[in-house]
């Protein structure tokens, strides 16, 4: 550890992981600071990765270098592909990580970044000049200088912890909150909020009885969120998840402690999170449901804890404990802690760049739940573009900039630093309107070019997706041009129950049809492929997705470009709002707060117009 660095990041949550992984190995001197590093990415909800919209996150993240997917594969007890029976598009990775070891792969992955120290403190101070950030002090009184700060200081901004009408200061059970810093920043003139979540309670497996909960499983084929070809990661023993219901008994215990609870005798007054409510507010919302489903989630291979996924409670402990027993197959149950709520400050995004740079302080950059989102994936996407940003600015170059056609990363971004948050932000596929563009499966096309040119992906990564796409276009190409005969074709599609043909065609026109796939064939690897570090499997899923829906793919993509244009006319300073009458009063309040880039993130603000938008292009044509 020295005193003078081009990057600190502050928090060494999964934001704080990416951001610091991404500026150490973009070349910058790079400093992590945390409160405590045995914590390094710790999941302190559920400890599982990915999702509808956020197994897309991870994928991107992969395919821009980044960690999370490789750590994610590394950690995984049970892989899941959600939403198979529908369109690619929709289809989404989720995998149930080891707790303990993904932190150790984690602190590995940045302890081997030759470029990166660690400090474990406290931050509670930015050193400024006048609107510039220039370092850290800590609450040892140590001042550490930088060109670049990365905040990723999660729910540990003043938080406090709720249990019943206990109340306890801390970022995490067992961990100290972070003082003071907030305070500076809101004195400075930031926009700050409150927010809160929750956790349920975790669970002695031992005492569960399973055979009263039905078992889900993994998908028998692992599947990975990494880019790096099958096999590369050595994988874990798969573990089952399980299901049980709450019953009208357990609801009449839960709303026993309701004069208790929190959050209805008006003791949190924050924002909590509208799609992972906890179980009290559940049984508010759908008063006239029976019964609601909950998960025992392993959380790991080494241990008998679980999680109870969809149990999140800030009740009375005793209430809790009650209320479980009555769950079926927890009868005889243990708990190691009770579910707890907890309050954390969090700053209007819309005060950021698209690059995660706060507009009031030059080179400081925000990424994660400070930023009023929720979620590991949604943390670690906004981390990867601070740190690539926080080094790009500390050696003065251009900004990364991802856009809404590009990534979901670019949604989820453009999102806050647009309309801002009312709730904490979590990714859904509806949020994107290029969903058939954003696709898991080809993530690494869309972005590993882009990692590449960053300096984000190594060699052995670049070349494992050149050769992939030699691969794929030589299939491309084998697949367009090969006629099948009704001899060669006609077994196979009645095998399939697909309807014969009458005469030769194309391969590609088979493939075309719903349940026929290049597999389906018996295409020989050895024609495509001569290298080892290429997923064959992988390459026809490819060509099968690219012919299927090609019409909808270039359809989506010919839209893309047309509304996309609006985001390349800049009008930054270009236009004073406030003396545009034709304007309305609340579009010149907005667009003055907010300043938008462009065209198409003025667009996009809350209560914009399109007559607004007409009278912003015409005053550029004056």
């Amino acid at each position: 550890m020295k005193f003078d660095y081009d990057v600190i990041v502050v928090g060494a949550g999964h934001a704080g992981c990416e951001a610091a992984s991404a500026s150490a190995r973009l070349g910058s001197s790079t400093l992590l600071v945390t409160i405590d590093m045995n914590k390094i990415a710790q999941m302190s909800c559920n400890p599982a990765v990915g999702g509808i919209a956020k197994g897309q996150i991870v994928r991107e993240i992969d395919a821009l270098g980044g960690a999370m997917g490789k750590i994610t594969d590394a950690s995984s007890i049970q892989f899941r592909m959600l939403n198979k029976s529908k369109g690619p598009a929709m289809w989404s990775p989720r995998s149930q990580a080891d707790r303990a070891l993904f932190i150790k792969h984690w602190r590995e992955e940045l302890e081997s970044i030759p470029n990166l120290d660690f400090w474990q403190d406290a931050v509670c101070e930015l050193l400024l000049d006048k609107d510039r950030v220039v370092g850290v002090k800590t609450v040892w009184g140590i001042s550490i200088k930088a060109k670049s700060v990365v905040l990723t200081n999660g729910t540990f901004l003043n938080g406090l912890m709720h249990i019943g009408r206990s109340q306890v200061e801390g970022g995490r059970i067992g961990e100290l909150p972070s003082y003071k810093l907030s305070d500076q920043i809101r004195d400075f003139g930031f926009e700050v909020g409150r927010m809160k979540t929750g956790t349920p309670a975790r669970i002695d497996g031992r005492t569960i009885d399973f055979s009263k909960c039905k078992e889900q499983k993994g998908d028998e084929e692992i599947g990975q969120f990494s880019f790096v070809p099958r096999g590369t990661i050595k994988r874990l023993p798969q573990l089952s998840c399980w299901m049980t219901y709450t019953n009208p008994q357990v609801h009449e215990v839960l709303r026993s402690g309701f004069a208790d609870s929190p959050l209805y005798n008006g003791t949190i007054k924050s924002i909590g999170p509208r799609y992972c409510p906890s179980i009290e507010t559940k049984l508010v919302t759908f008063a006239d449901k029976d019964k609601h489903q909950l998960f025992l989630e392993p959380e790991g291979i080494n241990t008998c804890e679980y999680y109870l996924n969809g149990f999140s409670s800030s009740l009375p402990a005793d209430v809790q404990y009650k209320a479980m027993r009555l769950l079926p197959g927890l009868e005889n149950c243990k708990i190691f802690r009770p579910g707890y709520a907890i309050e954390y400050d969090f700053f209007m995004p819309t005060q950021l760049t698209a690059s995660l740079e706060t507009k009031m302080i030059q080179n400081l950059f925000f990424a994660g739940q400070i930023n009023g989102t929720t979620g590991y994936e949604e943390a670690g996407a906004q981390g990867l573009i601070a740190g690539i940003n926080a080094s790009l600015k500390a050696s003065e170059r251009e900004a990364f900039i991802l856009h809404r056609d590009e990534a979901y990363i670019g949604v989820l971004i453009d999102d806050l630093i647009t309309k801002g948050v009312n709730e904490p932000y979590r990714m859904f596929t509806s949020r994107a309107e290029f969903r058939i563009l954003l696709r898991q499966d080809d993530a690494d096309v869309r972005l590993t070019p882009k990692g590449i040119e960053l300096g984000l992906v190594d060699d052995v990564r670049k070349r494992a997706f050149e050769h992939k796409m030699t691969a794929v276009a030589k299939l491309t190409e084998y697949v367009n041009e090969k006629k099948m005969t009704m001899a060669q074709a006609n077994p196979i599609l009645e095998s399939l129950g697909s309807k014969p043909l009458s005469e030769s065609t194309k391969l590609a026109s088979l493939i075309a049809r719903p349940n026929v796939s290049v597999k389906c064939f018996h295409v020989e690897q050895s024609d495509f492929i001569e290298t080892d570090d290429v997923d064959w499997d992988v390459v026809q899923e490819s060509v099968d997705i690219n012919i299927k829906y090609s019409g909808y793919i270039e359809k989506e993509r010919q839209i893309a470009e047309k509304i996309s244009r609006l985001d390349y006319i800049k009008i930054k300073g270009k236009i004073p709002y406030e003396k545009i009458e034709s304007l309305s009063t609340e579009a010149r309040q907005k667009l003055t707060k907010i300043d938008p880039e462009t065209i198409g993130q003025a667009s996009r603000i809350s209560r914009i117009s399109p007559a607004d938008i007409n009278v912003l292009l015409v005053y550029l044509l004056l």
